[in-house]
Protein backbone atom coordinates (compact mmCIF):
# COMPACT_ATOMS: atom_id res chain seq x y z
CA UNK A 1 0.00 0.00 0.00
CA UNK A 2 1.36 3.69 -1.06
CA UNK A 3 1.30 5.96 1.52
CA UNK A 4 1.17 9.42 1.15
CA UNK A 5 1.32 12.51 3.56
CA UNK A 6 -0.04 16.58 3.25
CA UNK A 7 0.47 19.24 5.31
CA UNK A 8 -2.14 22.19 5.00
CA UNK A 9 -0.77 25.06 4.09
CA UNK A 10 -2.07 28.29 5.39
CA UNK A 11 -4.77 28.88 2.46
CA UNK A 12 -6.39 25.53 2.56
CA UNK A 13 -7.69 26.49 6.26
CA UNK A 14 -11.15 25.69 6.48
CA UNK A 15 -12.01 23.61 3.30
CA UNK A 16 -12.94 20.14 3.27
CA UNK A 17 -10.64 17.69 3.43
CA UNK A 18 -11.91 15.99 -0.33
CA UNK A 19 -11.56 19.64 -2.03
CA UNK A 20 -7.61 19.81 0.04
CA UNK A 21 -6.63 16.57 -1.93
CA UNK A 22 -8.68 17.95 -5.40
CA UNK A 23 -6.46 21.19 -4.61
CA UNK A 24 -3.39 19.72 -3.16
CA UNK A 25 -2.79 16.71 -4.13
CA UNK A 26 -4.75 16.79 -7.18
CA UNK A 27 -6.70 13.35 -6.85
CA UNK A 28 -9.46 12.70 -9.27
CA UNK A 29 -12.62 12.25 -7.98
CA UNK A 30 -13.11 8.98 -8.37
CA UNK A 31 -9.86 8.22 -5.72
CA UNK A 32 -11.38 10.41 -3.28
CA UNK A 33 -14.51 8.10 -3.75
CA UNK A 34 -12.39 4.91 -2.97
CA UNK A 35 -10.76 6.67 -0.41
CA UNK A 36 -14.04 6.96 1.28
CA UNK A 37 -15.16 3.32 1.09
CA UNK A 38 -11.59 2.24 2.61
CA UNK A 39 -11.37 1.67 5.82
CA UNK A 40 -8.41 3.74 6.81
CA UNK A 41 -8.22 5.51 3.51
CA UNK A 42 -8.06 9.00 4.86
CA UNK A 43 -6.37 10.26 7.80
CA UNK A 44 -6.60 13.21 9.72
CA UNK A 45 -3.63 14.05 12.44
CA UNK A 46 -3.55 10.00 12.43
CA UNK A 47 -7.21 9.48 13.26
CA UNK A 48 -9.59 8.66 10.59
CA UNK A 49 -11.26 11.43 8.79
CA UNK A 50 -14.25 11.86 6.63
CA UNK A 51 -13.84 13.55 3.43
CA UNK A 52 -16.40 16.25 4.54
CA UNK A 53 -14.74 16.89 7.84
CA UNK A 54 -12.89 20.36 7.07
CA UNK A 55 -8.70 20.58 7.68
CA UNK A 56 -6.89 23.43 9.58
CA UNK A 57 -3.13 25.17 9.09
CA UNK A 58 -0.86 22.57 9.64
CA UNK A 59 -2.86 19.51 9.76
CA UNK A 60 -1.36 16.19 8.41
CA UNK A 61 -3.54 14.67 6.20
CA UNK A 62 -2.34 11.00 5.34
CA UNK A 63 -3.53 8.93 2.36
CA UNK A 64 -3.60 5.02 2.26
CA UNK A 65 -4.45 4.10 -1.03
CA UNK A 66 -5.98 0.83 -1.56
CA UNK A 67 -4.23 -1.13 -4.51
CA UNK A 68 -5.02 -3.83 -6.98
CA UNK A 69 -8.11 -6.76 -6.14
CA UNK A 70 -6.32 -9.66 -8.07
CA UNK A 71 -3.29 -11.38 -8.16
CA UNK A 72 -1.97 -11.20 -11.67
CA UNK A 73 0.23 -13.93 -13.54
CA UNK A 74 3.73 -13.93 -13.13
CA UNK A 75 6.14 -14.00 -15.99
CA UNK A 76 9.30 -14.31 -15.42
CA UNK A 77 11.13 -12.07 -17.88
CA UNK A 78 14.46 -10.08 -17.84
CA UNK A 79 13.71 -6.12 -16.89
CA UNK A 80 15.92 -3.42 -18.49
CA UNK A 81 15.22 -1.45 -15.64
CA UNK A 82 15.89 2.53 -16.27
CA UNK A 83 14.33 3.90 -13.00
CA UNK A 84 11.98 2.27 -10.14
CA UNK A 85 10.87 4.31 -7.22
CA UNK A 86 7.65 3.79 -5.14
CA UNK A 87 5.75 5.10 -7.36
CA UNK A 88 7.20 4.56 -10.99
CA UNK A 89 8.74 1.41 -13.17
CA UNK A 90 10.77 2.88 -16.11
CA UNK A 91 11.57 0.45 -18.64
CA UNK A 92 13.42 -0.10 -22.15
CA UNK A 93 10.88 -2.77 -23.21
CA UNK A 94 12.01 -4.82 -25.69
CA UNK A 95 10.24 -5.43 -29.02
CA UNK A 96 8.18 -8.37 -29.38
CA UNK A 97 6.93 -8.55 -26.02
CA UNK A 98 3.00 -6.80 -25.42
CA UNK A 99 1.74 -4.52 -22.77
CA UNK A 100 -1.06 -5.89 -21.18
CA UNK A 101 -2.28 -8.54 -20.79
CA UNK A 102 -5.45 -9.79 -22.40
CA UNK A 103 -8.50 -12.30 -22.05
CA UNK A 104 -7.22 -14.56 -24.36
CA UNK A 105 -3.57 -13.63 -23.12
CA UNK A 106 -3.15 -13.34 -19.65
CA UNK A 107 0.32 -14.05 -19.11
CA UNK A 108 3.54 -13.23 -21.01
CA UNK A 109 3.37 -9.63 -20.79
CA UNK A 110 5.58 -6.84 -20.05
CA UNK A 111 3.00 -6.67 -16.93
CA UNK A 112 3.26 -9.84 -15.82
CA UNK A 113 7.23 -9.32 -15.54
CA UNK A 114 7.17 -6.56 -13.68
CA UNK A 115 4.32 -7.65 -11.28
CA UNK A 116 7.16 -10.89 -11.09
CA UNK A 117 10.07 -8.62 -10.10
CA UNK A 118 7.95 -6.54 -7.80
CA UNK A 119 6.83 -9.49 -5.54
CA UNK A 120 10.39 -10.22 -5.55
CA UNK A 121 10.93 -7.39 -3.91
CA UNK A 122 8.42 -7.04 -1.62
CA UNK A 123 6.35 -4.78 -3.65
CA UNK A 124 3.62 -7.69 -4.60
CA UNK A 125 0.65 -4.97 -3.74
CA UNK A 126 1.37 -2.70 -6.57
CA UNK A 127 -0.82 -1.75 -9.07
CA UNK A 128 0.56 -1.61 -12.40
CA UNK A 129 -0.85 0.46 -14.99
CA UNK A 130 1.35 1.68 -18.16
CA UNK A 131 1.27 5.01 -18.67
CA UNK A 132 1.32 5.60 -22.47
CA UNK A 133 1.17 1.95 -24.16
CA UNK A 134 4.01 0.91 -26.60
CA UNK A 135 2.55 -1.37 -29.32
CA UNK A 136 4.15 -5.13 -29.34
CA UNK A 137 6.85 -4.53 -31.84
CA UNK A 138 7.89 -1.07 -30.43
CA UNK A 139 10.85 -0.94 -28.30
CA UNK A 140 11.99 1.89 -25.88
CA UNK A 141 11.11 3.92 -22.83
CA UNK A 142 7.76 2.56 -21.09
CA UNK A 143 6.67 4.01 -17.57
CA UNK A 144 4.68 1.87 -15.40
CA UNK A 145 2.56 3.52 -12.53
CA UNK A 146 2.91 1.57 -9.52
CA UNK A 147 -0.39 3.18 -7.80
CA UNK A 148 -3.26 4.58 -8.58
CA UNK A 149 -2.42 8.36 -7.28
CA UNK A 150 0.71 7.98 -9.29
CA UNK A 151 -1.49 6.76 -12.94
CA UNK A 152 -3.99 9.22 -12.57
CA UNK A 153 -1.40 11.96 -12.23
CA UNK A 154 0.97 10.93 -14.89
CA UNK A 155 -1.66 10.71 -17.53
CA UNK A 156 -1.76 12.97 -20.09
CA UNK A 157 1.23 14.14 -18.77
CA UNK A 158 4.22 12.23 -20.24
CA UNK A 159 6.35 13.72 -23.22
CA UNK A 160 7.92 11.29 -26.17
CA UNK A 161 10.28 11.32 -28.45
CA UNK A 162 10.75 8.54 -31.02
CA UNK A 163 12.88 7.64 -34.10
CA UNK A 164 11.69 5.91 -36.89
CA UNK A 165 13.05 4.63 -40.24
CA UNK A 166 10.64 5.67 -42.92
CA UNK A 167 9.86 4.74 -46.66
CA UNK A 168 11.10 7.73 -49.29
CA UNK A 169 13.31 10.50 -49.00
CA UNK A 170 12.06 13.54 -46.37
CA UNK A 171 13.98 16.71 -45.59
CA UNK A 172 13.23 19.57 -42.89
CA UNK A 173 10.57 19.15 -40.47
CA UNK A 174 6.34 19.29 -40.29
CA UNK A 175 3.31 18.55 -38.94
CA UNK A 176 0.95 15.28 -39.96
CA UNK A 177 -2.26 16.78 -38.70
CA UNK A 178 -5.17 13.89 -39.49
CA UNK A 179 -7.63 12.52 -37.55
CA UNK A 180 -7.62 8.64 -36.71
CA UNK A 181 -10.53 5.98 -36.37
CA UNK A 182 -11.00 2.31 -36.22
CA UNK A 183 -12.66 1.32 -39.32
CA UNK A 184 -13.08 -2.18 -37.90
CA UNK A 185 -14.58 -2.72 -34.53
CA UNK A 186 -12.80 -5.97 -34.17
CA UNK A 187 -9.85 -5.27 -35.58
CA UNK A 188 -6.51 -3.22 -34.42
CA UNK A 189 -5.43 -1.82 -37.34
CA UNK A 190 -6.58 2.17 -37.54
CA UNK A 191 -7.26 4.31 -40.73
CA UNK A 192 -7.24 8.40 -41.12
CA UNK A 193 -10.53 9.37 -41.62
CA UNK A 194 -13.19 11.24 -39.50
CA UNK A 195 -11.81 10.40 -35.83
CA UNK A 196 -10.27 11.98 -33.01
CA UNK A 197 -7.99 14.88 -33.58
CA UNK A 198 -4.64 13.21 -33.68
CA UNK A 199 -1.27 15.29 -34.58
CA UNK A 200 2.61 14.23 -35.03
CA UNK A 201 4.77 16.37 -35.12
CA UNK A 202 8.50 15.21 -37.30
CA UNK A 203 12.16 16.50 -37.88
CA UNK A 204 13.99 14.24 -40.68
CA UNK A 205 17.35 13.31 -39.04
CA UNK A 206 19.37 11.57 -42.22
CA UNK A 207 18.70 10.62 -45.34
CA UNK A 208 19.80 6.68 -47.02
CA UNK A 209 18.96 5.71 -50.53
CA UNK A 210 15.65 4.94 -50.41
CA UNK A 211 14.61 5.60 -46.87
CA UNK A 212 14.63 8.24 -44.06
CA UNK A 213 15.80 8.62 -40.13
CA UNK A 214 13.16 10.87 -38.70
CA UNK A 215 12.29 12.16 -34.86
CA UNK A 216 8.85 11.70 -33.99
CA UNK A 217 7.21 14.17 -31.43
CA UNK A 218 3.51 12.84 -31.30
CA UNK A 219 1.41 15.70 -30.03
CA UNK A 220 -1.73 13.10 -29.35
CA UNK A 221 -1.20 9.43 -28.24
CA UNK A 222 -3.29 7.41 -30.62
CA UNK A 223 -3.25 3.84 -30.85
CA UNK A 224 -0.59 3.45 -34.29
CA UNK A 225 -0.81 7.23 -34.62
CA UNK A 226 3.06 7.05 -35.83
CA UNK A 227 2.58 4.15 -38.17
CA UNK A 228 -1.23 5.32 -39.48
CA UNK A 229 0.39 9.08 -40.37
CA UNK A 230 3.85 7.99 -42.34
CA UNK A 231 1.25 5.27 -44.10
CA UNK A 232 -1.08 8.38 -44.56
CA UNK A 233 1.06 10.54 -46.42
CA UNK A 234 2.37 7.26 -48.48
CA UNK A 235 6.10 7.27 -46.40
CA UNK A 236 4.90 4.04 -44.39
CA UNK A 237 7.61 2.95 -41.76
CA UNK A 238 9.81 0.31 -42.49
CA UNK A 239 8.88 -3.20 -41.72
CA UNK A 240 5.49 -2.40 -41.11
CA UNK A 241 3.54 -4.68 -43.26
CA UNK A 242 0.49 -3.39 -41.49
CA UNK A 243 0.51 -0.19 -42.98
CA UNK A 244 2.35 -1.04 -46.18
CA UNK A 245 5.78 -0.65 -45.24
CA UNK A 246 8.55 -2.49 -47.12
CA UNK A 247 10.20 -5.51 -45.52
CA UNK A 248 13.45 -5.67 -44.48
CA UNK A 249 16.05 -8.65 -43.71
CA UNK A 250 17.38 -6.28 -40.98
CA UNK A 251 14.14 -5.51 -38.92
CA UNK A 252 11.56 -7.84 -38.73
CA UNK A 253 9.25 -5.34 -36.95
CA UNK A 254 8.32 -1.78 -37.59
CA UNK A 255 11.29 0.55 -37.15
CA UNK A 256 10.09 2.54 -34.68
CA UNK A 257 11.82 3.04 -31.27
CA UNK A 258 11.01 5.33 -28.21
CA UNK A 259 14.34 7.18 -27.46
CA UNK A 260 13.28 9.32 -24.35
CA UNK A 261 10.47 10.42 -22.16
CA UNK A 262 9.78 12.92 -20.22
CA UNK A 263 7.69 13.46 -16.94
CA UNK A 264 6.80 15.68 -13.93
CA UNK A 265 6.89 13.37 -11.21
CA UNK A 266 3.65 12.85 -9.39
CA UNK A 267 5.05 13.45 -5.80
CA UNK A 268 7.96 15.06 -5.91
CA UNK A 269 7.28 17.20 -8.59
CA UNK A 270 11.03 16.65 -10.30
CA UNK A 271 11.15 17.35 -14.43
CA UNK A 272 12.59 14.00 -15.28
CA UNK A 273 14.29 12.76 -18.44
CA UNK A 274 14.51 9.22 -19.31
CA UNK A 275 16.11 7.33 -22.33
CA UNK A 276 16.66 4.04 -24.11
CA UNK A 277 19.48 3.32 -26.59
CA UNK A 278 18.02 1.89 -30.22
CA UNK A 279 18.16 -2.00 -30.22
CA UNK A 280 20.86 -3.90 -32.43
CA UNK A 281 18.42 -4.37 -35.25
CA UNK A 282 17.51 -0.75 -35.43
CA UNK A 283 21.20 0.11 -35.93
CA UNK A 284 21.79 -2.40 -38.29
CA UNK A 285 18.97 -1.08 -40.21
CA UNK A 286 21.12 2.17 -40.29
CA UNK A 287 24.71 1.17 -41.28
Amino acid sequence: MRVLNFTVPYYCEGIKVSMFLRVKGEFSASIIQTLRHTQGGILKNGMPSRTIDKVKKGDIITVNLPEKSSEPLLFDFPLDIIYEDDDILVLNKPAGISMHPTYNHPNGTLANAAAAYLKKRGKGEACIRAIGRLDKGTSGVVVLALNSYAASRLNNNLKKEYLAVIRGCLSGFGVIDAPIFRPFPDKTIRAVGHGDESVTHWQAQKQFDSFTLVRVFPQTGRTHQIRVHFAHIGMPLIGDEMYGGPQSALIKRPALHCERVSLIHNVTGENMIFKAPVPEDFRKLLK
